[in-house]
């Protein structure tokens, strides 16, 4: 997983920060957008970005007993539903809904792979910094990248990252379809 911010171990500060966005690669702003979008867009940041850009969304969740196994830390697989509500608030802030849009277009996203590495454990009380950064956008599928921090993203402790690879598909049949284009058009 290309890391966009700190996270060789939780100590070092000095690793590779999130990108600028890409250049815009319209011509002509009063154009529609296109019918099909292209079918990947990469979306690796350069090294020097500041964890605080747009290009990397930030959510703060707070670490609660129901969070914690019995060894006082947060049980692992809570990553997962942490890294899950920083997703879909994400999409909130791109206007994007996730009720409205399986409404309105009939499509919904779903996890299609995972894969996370656990760095450092999440206690009681502790207050976290969900990250999320699209890697890349297919025209069916998205790869994101995301970590966990305790204290200022890219300075404090990175606890877990994880890239997750989200489908689009049908609600009805669960089949494969294209992100609807209103959607791709929050994504560029």
């Amino acid at each position: 997983m290309k890391q966009h911010t700190t996270a060789l171990t939780s100590t070092d500060k000095s690793a590779d920060k999130p990108a600028d966005k890409p250049a815009d690669k319209s011509t002509d702003a009063s154009a529609d957008p296109p019918a099909d979008p292209p079918a990947e867009t990469p979306a690796d940041p350069p090294a020097d970005t500041p964890a605080d850009t747009p290009a990397v969304f930030q959510h703060p969740v707070r670490v609660y007993w129901e969070d914690t196994d019995a060894g006082g830390v947060v049980f692992y697989a809570n990553y997962l539903k942490f890294f899950e509500r920083a997703r879909t608030e994400w999409l909130r802030t791109l206007g994007v809904g996730q009720q409205a849009l399986r409404d309105d277009t009939g499509a919904i996203f779903i996890v299609t792979d995972t894969r996370v590495s656990y760095r450092a454990p999440a206690r009681l009380d502790d207050e976290l910094h969900i990250t999320v950064f699209l890697r890349q956008r297919g025209s069916a599928s998205m790869t994101i990248d995301q970590q966990a921090w305790r204290g200022v993203v890219g300075v404090g402790t990175l606890l877990a990252e994880g890239e997750i690879r989200i489908g689009c598909v049908d609600h009805g049949t669960f089949r494969p379809r294209r992100i609807p284009n209103s959607v791709i058009c929050t994504l560029t």
